[in-house]
Order: C-alpha cells, then sequence, then structure tokens
C-alpha cells in the first residue's frame, strides 16, 4: 500500500532513498570526470541514474524516479582503468564497479545490490526522461488555482481545479496513498492525482487535492500524525469547499488511493461530513497489520529468503505490529534493530525501510482496521482493485469489500484484468516497473470513474 516508502521495498529503484556526504579529493583525469548517464539494467524495469565525478575520489549520483539529485557517493574511485563507487548508508550494499571503455566512449560494468547484479552502461549522453503521454498540459480548459485553509494550526495547501461556469458544480476531494505524498500523488515520475484531476475537472467537477503534512506548502510532520490528524485534514478541504460559492455543498465526494481508500471511507462513515459518493481505488479491505505482513513476507519469498526465513519473518512481524499497536514505539524499534542485525545484507535490505519506521504515523496504519467505516457507508460507493496489484492484492481485498458493502443500495466493486497498483497495465505488478510503464492511469479506468460519478451526480 505503500508508495515512495513501504509497499515491497525489494526492487533497486526503491533501496537508493538514504545517502550521506562523500569527502573532497584530488582532480580527476578528464575522460572519467563530468557528467555520465545510464539506466541500471533491472529486468523490464530499468532505473535511469545520473552520475557525476566532481574528483579523484568524489561524485554525485542522481535518480529521477525517486527525486534525487546530487547525493553524495562514497568509495569513489574514477580512474580509466577503474570506475568504482558505493551509495553509502542504502541496505544492501549497494555499489557499482566497472572501467572505462574508450573506443565505445562509456564505462562499463556491473551496480550490485542486495545479493543482486545489474549491467550498468554510463555513456555522456544524456538519457531521455520516460514519455508520459497523459500527462495533462496547459493551458487547461478549466480554472486552476492554488489554495490554502487552516486545520487548526496547521496550513494545509493544495490545488483546486473546477469548470469555467457560475453554476454551482459537485466536487472530488482526492485522498493520497501512504507516506509523504505531493498534491499530485507523484511517483516514478507519473503523477496519477494531477491525471484524474484533469480527467474528472474536464467531465465537469471541481477537485481538490492536497500536500501532505510536512510535504509542499502544507504544515506538520506526517510521521508524528495520527488517523484522526488525516481525517481532521480531509474535514478541513469539506469545510473549505463547503465556503465557496462554486461548489454545489450536497454534491461533495471522496476519491481515496491505497491507503486513502482507508482514510476515505473513515471520514464518509460519520454522518455529520454528509459526503456524497465514495471512490477507492486500490483501497484495502483488510486491517493494516494483514497488510504489512502480506507485503513483506512476500518481498521476502521474492528475495529467495528460505521457508524457514519466511516463517521467521512473519514471527518477528507479528511481534513488531503488536508492539506498534500497543504505542511501544521503543519496543517496536528495537524488535526491528534486533531482528534486522540478523538478518543477511539482501534480506535485510528488504526488511529495513519498512520496520525501521517506528512512529505514530506507522502505528495508526497497522492499527487501522477499515470494516466498521466500511460497513457503516450509505453512499453510493465505487471500489476497484488491480489483479496485478502486488501491494493491496485483489484476492484479500475484493471478498471482504463485497461482504462490507453488501447491504449498500449502490455499490459497485470490480477488478480491472493486468492493472497493478497504480491502475497502469503490468507485466510483474511489482512497484520497480511503475518508472518504465509509460501509461499513468488506464485509459479504462479512467472512463469507469467518470462514467460511474455522471451517472449518480452528473456535472449538468
Amino acid at each position: 500500500m505503500r508508495h515512495r516508502r513501504g509497499a515491497l521495498p525489494v526492487a533497486v529503484v526503491w533501496l537508493l532513498v538514504s545517502m550521506l556526504v562523500g569527502c573532497a579529493d584530488q582532480s580527476v583525469d578528464d575522460r572519467v570526470g563530468g557528467q555520465w548517464h545510464g539506466a541500471i539494467d533491472v529486468p523490464g524495469a530499468p532505473v535511469r541514474v545520473g552520475v557525476e565525478f566532481t574528483g579523484r575520489y568524489s561524485g554525485v549520483i542522481d535518480i529521477p524516479a525517486q527525486q534525487l539529485n546530487r547525493i553524495p557517493l562514497s568509495d569513489v574511485v574514477a580512474e580509466p582503468d577503474q570506475v568504482e563507487f558505493d551509495v553509502p548508508d542504502v541496505p544492501g550494499d549497494a555499489r557499482f564497479a566497472g572501467r572505462l571503455d574508450e573506443s565505445a566512449g562509456a564505462i562499463v560494468g556491473d551496480f550490485s545490490q542486495a545479493g543482486q547484479t545489474f549491467g550498468l552502461t554510463l555513456n555522456r549522453q544524456q538519457v531521455p526522461p520516460p514519455a508520459r503521454p497523459q500527462e495533462p498540459k496547459q493551458p487547461y480548459p478549466y480554472i486552476a488555482e492554488d489554495v490554502s485553509y487552516r486545520n487548526g494550526d496547521l496550513t494545509i495547501a493544495g490545488t483546486l481545479t473546477r469548470p469555467d461556469t457560475t453554476a454551482p458544480v459537485p466536487a472530488v476531494v482526492l485522498v493520497t496513498g501512504s507516506g509523504p505524498q505531493d498534491r499530485n500523488e507523484e511517483i516514478a515520475g507519473h503523477r496519477p492525482f494531477l491525471l484524474l484531476a484533469d480527467t474528472l475537472t474536464r467531465a465537469g467537477y471541481a477537485v481538490l487535492r492536497t500536500d501532505d503534512r510536512g510535504v509542499g506548502g502544507t504544515g506538520g510532520n506526517l510521521n508524528q500524525s495520527n488517523y484522526a490528524d488525516l481525517s481532521a485534514d480531509i474535514e478541513a478541504g469539506l469545510r473549505y469547499l463547503r465556503g465557496r460559492p462554486e461548489i454545489d455543498p450536497a454534491r461533495i465526494g471522496l476519491l481515496g488511493h491505497s491507503e486513502g481508500g482507508f482514510l476515505a471511507p473513515l471520514v464518509a462513515s460519520r454522518p455529520e461530513n454528509e459526503i456524497a459518493f465514495v471512490i477507492a481505488m486500490a483501497g484495502p479491505a483488510i486491517t493494516g497489520t494483514d497488510i504489512v505482513l502480506d507485503q513483506s513476507t512476500r518481498g521476502f519469498t521474492m528475495a529467495g529468503a528460505t521457508p524457514e526465513q519466511v516463517d521467521a519473518h512473519r514471527a518477528f512481524l507479528t511481534d513488531w505490529t503488536a508492539a506498534l499497536r500497543a504505542g511501544r514505539l521503543t519496543k517496536a524499534d528495537r524488535l526491528a534493530e534486533t531482528y534486522n542485525r540478523s538478518l543477511p545484507a539482501d534480506l535485510r535490505a528488504v526488511s529495513e525501510p519498512l520496520t525501521t519506521q517506528n512512529t505514530p504515523y506507522m502505528a495508526a496504519l497497522v492499527s487501522y482496521d477499515p470494516a466498521p467505516a466500511l460497513a457503516a457507508l450509505r453512499m453510493p460507493v465505487l471500489a476497484f482493485f488491480g489483479s496485478k496489484d502486488a501491494q493491496v492484492v485483489a484476492e484479500q481485498n475484493v471478498d471482504p469489500m463485497r461482504a462490507l458493502l453488501a447491504e449498500k443500495p449502490d455499490r459497485t466493486v470490480r477488478v480491472f484484468d493486468g492493472l497493478n497498483h497504480l491502475m497502469q497495465p503490468a507485466y510483474t505488478g511489482l512497484p520497480s516497473e511503475y518508472e518504465s510503464i509509460e501509461t499513468t492511469i488506464d485509459p479504462m479506468v479512467l472512463d469507469t470513474v467518470t462514467g460511474w460519478a455522471g451517472e449518480r451526480f452528473p456535472a449538468t
């Protein structure tokens, strides 16, 4: 269910996330110094990188998919017959080793991490960014304005898009997935919430999308927040919209993606919020603990763990999540530190990115059971999943979702064949594919969302 930071953290692109400063050094050979570009050859999901050798023993790396720029490298050797560097403090000992091939004008070698090795060829010519054919381009045929409002002492910043009309229109509030997301929910070069907002606004709806706590123009600290805090942020957005004369206050719905599929029904289940409809895009119908157990256990299996190691990992996760649910964050941190230290490097690279997040926010996520809120919904609900989603697995969530919504007079639960957690057409469904897939959201999903909403709350 996590995007930038927690769902199946087994791919190279997800592990290059925590770098330290390198050291100054001597001048570098002109044949090697300067900027180089390439793509780590992860099968089916190449990871673009840019490397600049600023000295004989220093350099920096860019990883566009993770929005990382000029991150210092360590243990750098930049000589024609020996080109090496480490990406420090990254689980799995991320390292490149190669040499300059002068006849090809390229640095050729291997990038290794967590016991896996991938080819990496660096060239002087910059690798073009992946195509994003669905990215909305200005000028827009509607009004887009940056907005801000308050939730108590907290400032929330976002963008409101709305049709250029004087008549009050229905509105949709977008609720992001887990982790520190910006208003566009940007991940791997895709901006799915920008696309959703554009699609819905062209269909006649106003759309509010906001930065999460601690991101962009929004204050606060997401890691120190719980679901009461995050629900209150959504409710502040509802109040803001109902104060706008361009918005029909009786026709405001919520669309939550991933963890947003936890929070949107939670807010909508409170009658005083008067939500008109709910759309859950890959929103879980099982507990946060079950999601974490499933994701992390599957990640261990994919990393090559033995059955005994998988069983031990699940036992550890059971104890760790129990400590979080009990509010014993120090105990959870101690359990994770001891356990992770016992693992080989490749399995530690899978476990650490998740289990070192011993925060009130993580405690809220693993403690949450969506069943009461889903069962309490009394408005039209659309819930949909991707059959290849490796983060919120359809087989585990569809039947519980249908059962919890069974008494609703207007509920639709659907599975889109071949789509992943972002609703992209996928091969494996793993997060490592996100960047290499050009489609941001499959058009049939966009059509389903606008068609379903349009039948119930027409914009005109």
